[in-house]
């Protein structure tokens, strides 16, 4: 096999060039200085444009990026809601008719006398003998008031069933809670202790009176 014949590189003389070159002539520098000298400086160039102005440049592309994404994601939200524009606008027009009528479900002040009549005769029709039927107080709520009513009531037990069956059939909105049902003596009937809610619903001036703060209150 040949042996390749490489050309022998003269470091002493690359190393004399550097040495002996005249830093006020540099048109008479020798090649190999100039190549050096050039590359060096693109270099630092290069790591002087990187620190000094690409690096922010490049984090603010990158901000940019992400805003766009942002940007997208908040244009496909906003046009998916556009499109279901008019199934909202339904919906919110079904909630209000829903509103509207369980709102009409609710006595007036001067209503609330009249419904705690039916409340009494319905249980008087079916027979039922009341020993206590004491209203309490109201509670305020947002838009209307809580009216408890404490009864106690004695009869058969197909007969309370009923009662309870006529009040869940009331037009107005009339529960039946924290029911207790013991046996009496008599034989086969039986005393039912609960307490009857009923509803109605705030006025003007209720509700602007609700609204106001109250003294002491933390704004």
């Amino acid at each position: 096999m040949k042996s390749l014949n490489l050309p022998k590189i003269d470091i002493e003389g690359i190393l004399d060039d550097f040495r002996y070159i005249n830093p006020n002539d540099p048109g008479a520098w020798p090649t190999i200085p100039k190549v050096v000298i050039l590359l060096g400086f693109f270099v630092f160039v290069l790591v002087a444009g990187w620190w000094f102005v690409w690096s922010d440049q490049l984090a603010d592309l990158d901000r940019q990026q992400q805003d766009e994404q942002t940007l997208k994601q908040q244009f496909i939200d906003k046009k998916r809601q556009a499109v279901n524009l008019d199934l909202y606008t339904q919906q919110l027009a079904e909630i209000d008719r829903s509103f509207g009528a369980l709102l009409k479900q609710l006595p007036n002040r001067s209503e609330i006398e009249a419904l705690l009549i039916e409340v009494n005769q319905a249980g008087l029709g079916r027979g039922l003998q009341f020993e206590l039927f004491r209203p309490g107080s109201e509670a305020i709520k947002d838009f209307y008031a809580e009216l408890p009513v404490a009864v106690k009531i004695n009869g058969s037990y197909h007969d309370i069933g009923a009662f309870a069956a006529d009040i869940a059939k009331l037009p107005r909105i009339v529960t039946l809670n924290n029911i207790s049902i013991l046996p009496l003596k008599d034989a086969g009937t039986l005393s039912l202790d609960a307490t009857i809610k009923t509803f109605r619903y705030l006025d003007e001036e209720e509700i602007a009176r609700q609204k106001k703060p109250r003294p002491g209150a933390k704004k």
